[in-house]
């Protein structure tokens, strides 16, 4: 019998592309990415009343799965543990809302005459301004343009009882993402690993888990120490100078610390407002403001890097940018969670892509 010889098949080799058709490739890849971007943007917007809670659980729950492992060790069921740190989160919040809540109260009552205090001191400044509002006037009748301003009055019962709803809507959200969050985090990911199909996808999505949840607790878990210690100094350093309610300021430069390089602007601007009801000139109101921040730089030049470590310093640019997209997308919650979505992020590139651990956590 005569073998048979089976010819291997020719082969096609294909011209090689134009830099033309390169770039219309490229192009193309690059608006599909665009596009898609356009439209997760565009879905958190829309999504905000539903989302903003749920990460906001899930950046909580991170941060207080450390307990939640240390309760479940000691043979205590997860829906436990899960309801310990719910209540545990709410008994925090709580004495942080009782400490406040009276000398807020009291500053709250003075914000009228702090307003007037500012415009007396500020009132040097009128005539640059008058200035300014003149050439505005003159821009605008040159141009043509005439704009009408409508307000629209609205008591504060009608705004009261529309937003009331939603408010109580967004914490009970929030409340039940938590507890069912930190309640299925073990069953979560056990899901997710039996869907990998291979044994490297495995390896990996295991290693998003470990380091996502290891990098998001152990920031701020670490940022919270550092802020109660920044706002014991800042309380201290308060009432040096004879700032009154010293307590609050501290507690508020602690809690306005958590949105890094806008935080302490704000805080700075407060304590200089507040500066002009207890000082005669307007240098004596910059007092407070400049006290803090120099507080606030030892923190962050010293304090900061030696407990979290120079490796988990980030790029204060991509910082500031991230704490912008958020603050845009969702205001002040949105500054809360920017720095936590940016670990999250890195983590799951950093084991997606190979070389590309922008942020060394370990």
């Amino acid at each position: 019998m005569q073998q048979r010889i089976f010819k291997k098949p020719p082969i096609v080799r294909l011209p090689p592309r134009s830099n033309v058709e390169v770039l219309l490739s490229k192009g193309a890849q690059l608006g599909t990415i665009a596009v898609g971007l356009v439209a997760v943007v565009f879905a958190l917007d829309t999504a905000e009343f539903v989302l903003s809670p749920v990460l906001m659980a899930v950046v909580i729950g991170l941060m207080f799965g450390p307990v939640a492992t240390w309760i479940e060790r000691r043979g205590v069921n997860p829906a436990v543990s899960a309801a310990a740190v719910v209540l545990l989160f709410l008994l925090i919040l709580a004495l942080g809302m009782l400490a406040l809540a009276a000398p807020l109260s009291t500053w709250i009552d003075r914000a009228p005459q702090i307003w007037n205090q500012l415009q007396f001191h500020l009132a040097q400044f009128r005539e640059p301004m008058n200035v300014l509002e003149d050439l505005r006037e003159e821009l605008r009748s040159f141009s043509g343009d005439s704009v009408t301003v409508s307000v629209e009055e609205e008591t504060a019962v009608e705004s009261v009882a529309v937003l009331a709803p939603a408010i109580i809507g967004q914490v009970l959200l929030f409340l039940a993402s938590l507890y069912f969050f930190v309640a299925t985090r073990q069953q979560s990911r056990n899901a997710v690993l039996r869907v990998c199909t291979t044994r490297k996808i495995r390896w990996r999505v295991a290693h998003i888990f470990r380091d996502v949840e290891d990098r998001v607790s152990r920031y701020l878990i670490s940022i919270t120490v550092i802020n109660l210690g920044l706002g014991v100094a800042v309380a201290l350093a308060m009432l040096a100078i004879g700032m009154p309610s010293a307590a609050l300021w501290g507690a508020l430069a602690a809690i306005l610390n958590f949105v890094v390089y806008l935080g302490p602007a704000v805080m700075a601007t407060i304590l200089f407002a507040v500066g002009l009801t207890q000082y005669d000139s307007l240098g004596g109101s910059l007092l407070p403001p400049l006290v803090y921040l120099a507080v606030n730089l030892v923190e962050a030049q010293f304090v900061t890097p030696q407990v979290i470590g120079r490796t988990m310093v980030m790029n204060p640019f991509i910082v500031i940018l991230a704490i912008a997209f958020w603050i845009w997308l969702w205001g002040p919650l949105g500054g809360f969670i920017a720095i936590p979505m940016m670990l999250i992020f890195y983590a799951i590139a950093g084991n997606i892509v190979p070389g590309m651990d922008w942020y060394e956590g370990h």
